[in-house]
């Protein structure tokens, strides 16, 4: 794998790609991922997985589909389990993340060390969302054990506050390489490098539909709104966006060297 040099050390450029949205974000993910591992020289594709199939949970074919348009790791989050199939297969992929403050006799693992260069490591925010164990706690945990191996952690903080994953990005400035908040769908301008070498944003956004409602049919949440009556979701149709952030890292110091958000619309 070829990486920059850069003042005698090397840097890893990094591309994570915001939570993947059923097949309209499959197809645009596979799309810009070939345009940007030239333009741009990426060495490592991550990305948000727990809506890639159908707009909830992932497959084990949906996941080897990410694997072969070249994502080399998939984080996920409160919809983990919405495809039952996953406890098949969620222990043997070590590419696969789910969050480490999950139960831990819970299938699948929190953390991964993908391609022997960059741990991998997915928490889940407790404010407005499920009632699971401390992120703090378990991020402290998985990082001892990463940092025998490693010196470059990604982190994908999935949850709805962005008090939360302010505090987290804060706790672990200089711990970790980048905090890459999740989730809500909708990408921040909050984009930084705190004071000790860690990357921060509080949410990606979403790869996927670009007309619909966080990538549901519109008209379907809108009468929801209206009537309180329970709906069908249906990913949306239309253009579609792709959200992701590119960050160069110094692989010697594990530090974030650039950080940059991407938003793009296309036709696909």
């Amino acid at each position: 794998m070829r990486f920059k040099r850069r003042n005698g050390g090397c840097t890893l450029n990094i591309l994570f790609i915001g939570d993947i949205f059923g097949n309209p974000g499959r197809k645009v993910t596979k799309e810009m991922i070939r345009r940007l591992k030239k333009e741009r020289e990426i060495d490592f594709f991550f990305a948000n997985g727990e809506n890639a199939a159908g707009g909830s949970g992932i497959t084990y074919v949906v996941a080897q589909e990410l694997y072969s348009a070249g994502i080399d790791g998939i984080t996920l989050g409160n919809h983990t389990w919405s495809k039952k199939e996953i406890v098949n297969f969620i222990s043997t992929d070590k590419c696969m993340v789910r969050p480490a403050n999950y139960p831990p006799e819970l299938p699948g693992s929190g953390s991964t060390i993908i391609k022997g260069k960059v741990g991998l490591l997915n928490l889940m925010g407790r404010v407005y969302m499920n009632s699971i164990d401390c992120p703090f706690k378990a991020a402290e945990r998985e990082i001892a054990h990463l940092k025998e191996s490693v010196k470059v952690i990604v982190v994908d903080m999935h949850a709805e506050a962005t008090s939360e994953k302010y505090a987290l990005g804060w706790f672990l400035d200089g711990k970790v390489s980048c905090v890459l908040g999740t989730h809500t769908h909708v990408q921040t301008a909050d984009e930084k490098i705190l004071p000790s070498g860690t990357g921060y944003i509080t949410d990606v956004g979403m790869t996927g539909p670009y007309e619909g409602v966080i990538g549901v049919k519109k008209d379907t949440i809108i009468d929801k709104f209206i009537t309180h009556m329970p709906a069908r979701f249906e990913v949306a149709q239309g253009k579609v966006q792709f959200n992701a952030v590119y960050l160069e890292i110094d692989d010697n110091t594990g530090k974030t060297l650039n950080i940059e958000r991407i938003f793009k619309v296309l036709e696909v």
